[in-house]
C-alpha cells in the first residue's frame, strides 16, 4: 500500500531543537523520517513550515524562520537525491514516482508571516511552498482562526481576500484547516480553484471547531477539494488516545457525506504530544489493515491512502 500525507510538523521540531538532539529528516526519534516513510510505501509527504506568531523567532522574525525551515528542508533532501526529491506539482510528483523516489512537498502553516506584504507570497512560492494555511490559532493579517467562539463569525480580511486571489493565480493551494467557519465560506465564495483542509476531521463525529461540518465537507467536495484525516485524539473523540476505531468512524462518515474522493490523510504527526495507536510513519499500514477489517473496499482504502491525493494533484496542477 502507498501513502500520501498532507500534513506533518517534523520541520518545526528539527528547526527549533538543538542540532543533533533528535536526529535529522532522514532518521530521527520523531513520528516521521524519510527512512520510515520509504520503508512504509509512502510516495509523497507534505512537510509544513509551522510556527506560532507568539513565539520568539529563532532568526529575527517569523518570516525569516520560515525561510530557515525551507533552507533546512533543501539541505536534508540534498543528502540523497536518488531516493527523495522535491515536488511542486503533479508532473514532478508523477516523475518522482515513476523513478521510485519519494516526493517531498513544502507547505506553510501560518499565513500571518506575510505581515501584509503580498510580495512575500511570491517569494515563498518561488522557494517551493505549494500549500498555505491562512491561519493557525491566532488572528493574523489574513483572517480569523476557529477559536475563540466569537471568531467563528469573522472571515477573511481584505488582505486575506487579496492573498487568496494571488494564491489561485500562482497555483498555491488554499488550506482552510484552523480557519473560522466564516473564513471557510469566504474561501468558497471568493476562491476560484479547488482547496484543501489538510488536517481536519468530521464535526458531526467529534464536535470541535477544528473539524468540518457536513455542509462544509459537501462544499469542499463540490469545489473539487480534499481533506486529510487528522490523528490527533481531541479531533477524533473524547478518548485521550488517538484510536484507530475513531479514525475509521470519521473516514466512513466523511466518505458517506462528501463522496469517496474527498478524503485523504493529514496525520498531524509531530504536531501533538498525545498517544496515537498509529504511532508514526512506520505504523501506517495498521490503518490500511484496520480499514480492510472494517469492510472498506480495496478501491476505497487505496483512495484514502493515496489515490485521492494523486487525483487532487492532477486536478489542481493539471496532468501535463
Amino acid at each position: 500500500m502507498n501513502f500520501i500525507d498532507f500534513h506533518v510538523d517534523t520541520l518545526y521540531r528539527l528547526f527549533y531543537r538543538a542540532k543533533g538532539e533528535i536526529g535529522d529528516l532522514w532518521e530521527n526519534n520523531c513520528h516521521v523520517d524519510l527512512k520510515r516513510e520509504m520503508d512504509s510505501g509512502y510516495t509523497a509527504q507534505m512537510f509544513a513550515c509551522f510556527l506560532s506568531l507568539t513565539q520568539k523567532p529563532k532568526l529575527g522574525s517569523c518570516y525569516e524562520d520560515v525561510l530557515g525551515m525551507i533552507e533546512l528542508f533543501n539541505q536534508q533532501l540534498s543528502m540523497d537525491k536518488d531516493k527523495v526529491c522535491f515536488a511542486g506539482d503533479y508532473k514532478q510528483y508523477k516523475a518522482n514516482k515513476e523513478h521510485g523516489k519519494l516526493s517531498a512537498f513544502l507547505t506553510l502553516e501560518e499565513g500571518g508571516v506575510l505581515e501584509g506584504d503580498l510580495s512575500r507570497l511570491d517569494v515563498l512560492h518561488q522557494k517551493g511552498v505549494r500549500v498555505m494555511n491562512l491561519t493557525w490559532n491566532h488572528e493574523n493579517c489574513l483572517a480569523y482562526p476557529h477559536r475563540p467562539a466569537e471568531f467563528q463569525e469573522k472571515g477573511l480580511k481584505p488582505f486575506g481576500l487579496e492573498t487568496v486571489s494571488r494564491m489561485d493565480e500562482l497555483g498555491m493551494v488554499v488550506d482552510v484547516s484552523h480557519l473560522s467557519d466564516r473564513g471557510f465560506w469566504d474561501v468558497v465564495e471568493h476562491g476560484t480553484r479547488p482547496f484543501m483542509a489538510t488536517h481536519s476531521n468530521s464535526r458531526e463525529m467529534r464536535n470541535v471547531s477544528r473539524n468540518l461540518s457536513d455542509e462544509m465537507i459537501r462544499a469542499l467536495a463540490d469545489r473539487g477539494g480534499i481533506m486529510g484525516l487528522n490523528f490527533y485524539s481531541d479531533f477524533l473523540s473524547e478518548d485521550p488516545v488517538g484510536r484507530i476505531d475513531d479514525m475509521i468512524r470519521h473516514c466512513r462518515h466523511v466518505v458517506n457525506v462528501g463522496g469517496e474522493q474527498v478524503l485523504g490523510l493529514g496525520t498531524d504527526f509531530d504536531g501533538m504530544e498525545t498517544e496515537i495507536e498509529v504511532n508514526g510513519a512506520g505504523e501506517m499500514p495498521k490503518l490500511a489493515q484496520a480499514m480492510e477489517r472494517a469492510g472498506f473496499s480495496t478501491e476505497q482504502i487505496e483512495g484514502i491512502c493515496y489515490r485521492n491525493a494523486e487525483r487532487f494533484f492532477a486536478r489542481y496542477w493539471g496532468e501535463d
